[in-house]
């Protein structure tokens, strides 16, 4: 018996190598991709702004990045002792204007490196609902618990939406021709917006997904909301809020990406990858014994091994890890 449709997305025709870089921007579910893409060794740079909702502030962060254009003092606000950028996600918010600053521009300078020498660039569109300010209309990435009376909230329509990632991507091409764009909508809802607002909202995104992928041959689109909605649909795949998926949906949502859009000759490699990862998690009860240490230089001969034929790839926490447990006394 056949107890639920599954969706399998056509795998891409550009796979995605170890030996790519990648740049992921969105909503917390591209947080929970770049983290698995991570562990996996992926060079990863994910959301150089804090986690983004909605298309226009994607956008914007993108257009920042191709100028390099540092923040300035006058773009920050200071509210409740705390100084903050409605460009940027509250972890980016410090006590100090300087310090703030100072944390924002070194990620930026960072980013903007990478995102001209990225392979592949993933964006994950949350809400097409904005937040925009009363007195000059400009768009923000977080209202930073301000007074609601300063914001007026809108829902950009489709022709909106595809124009503000439109002219985004056009900037990008033009200095990184060779940039590979995967496109989703994020499965996790937003039901503080209402529930009709929300699945309007998703429609939205949906629709301006569809129009971008027909602009842009270089961009495709993976569908990790009608994944969660239409193949998982069951509460039982939500966390208690019942609005995030939990970590059976990411694991499957991952295991259709990593099907789809992941080099399937690496599979072997990424299974000893993840192995090694695992091992490193591991938390040994006693370090002190003869086994411990044992299991530790058995896991750096893995790691010599793997680097010897793989270059590339960065061992360098987990060898920190190994050795110190070698090393103690």
């Amino acid at each position: 018996m056949k107890w639920h449709s599954e969706l399998n997305p056509e795998p891409t025709k550009t796979p995605i190598s170890l030996k790519n870089k990648i740049m992921a921007f969105g909503s917390c579910f591209v947080e929970n991709i770049g983290e698995k893409l991570s562990v996996l060794k992926y060079s990863v740079d994910v959301n150089p702004f804090g986690i983004q909702y909605n298309p226009s502030s994607i956008g914007q962060g993108l257009e920042r990045l191709l100028s390099g254009n540092h923040f300035k003092e006058t773009e920050l606000f200071e509210y409740q002792g705390i100084w903050h950028s409605f460009y940027h996600h509250s972890d980016f918010s410090g006590r100090s204007r300087e310090n703030c600053l100072l944390k924002i521009n070194s990620r930026l300078e960072s980013a903007a490196s990478n995102l001209l020498e990225t392979d592949f660039l993933l964006l994950t569109l949350g809400t097409a609902w904005v937040f925009a300010l009363s007195d000059t209309d400009e768009v923000v990435n977080n209202c930073h618990k301000l007074p609601a009376v300063r914001f007026k909230r809108y829902r950009l329509s489709v022709d909106e939406v595809v124009e503000k990632m439109e002219i985004s991507i056009q900037k990008l091409i033009a200095v990184n021709p060779n940039v590979k764009i995967i496109m989703t909508v994020s499965p996790i809802r937003h039901l503080k917006d209402g529930f009709n607002e929300n699945q309007l909202s998703k429609a939205t995104l949906l629709l301006a997904c569809e129009k971008l992928s027909e602009k842009f041959s270089t961009l495709s689109y993976f569908p990790s909301y009608e994944l969660m909605m239409d193949d998982l649909r069951d509460y039982r795949f939500y966390k208690s809020d019942l609005i995030h998926p939990n970590e059976q949906a990411i694991d499957y949502i991952w295991e259709k990406f990593e099907t789809a859009f992941l080099d399937n000759s690496e599979a072997a490699l990424r299974k000893d990858i993840e192995k090694l990862s695992i091992a490193a998690a591991h938390r040994v009860f006693n370090p002190q014994t003869a086994e411990s240490r044992q299991f530790a230089q058995i896991q750096l001969q893995k790691i010599d091994a793997l680097k010897k034929s793989q270059p590339y790839l960065n061992f360098e926490t987990e060898e920190k890890w190994f050795n110190s447990l070698i090393n103690i006394q």
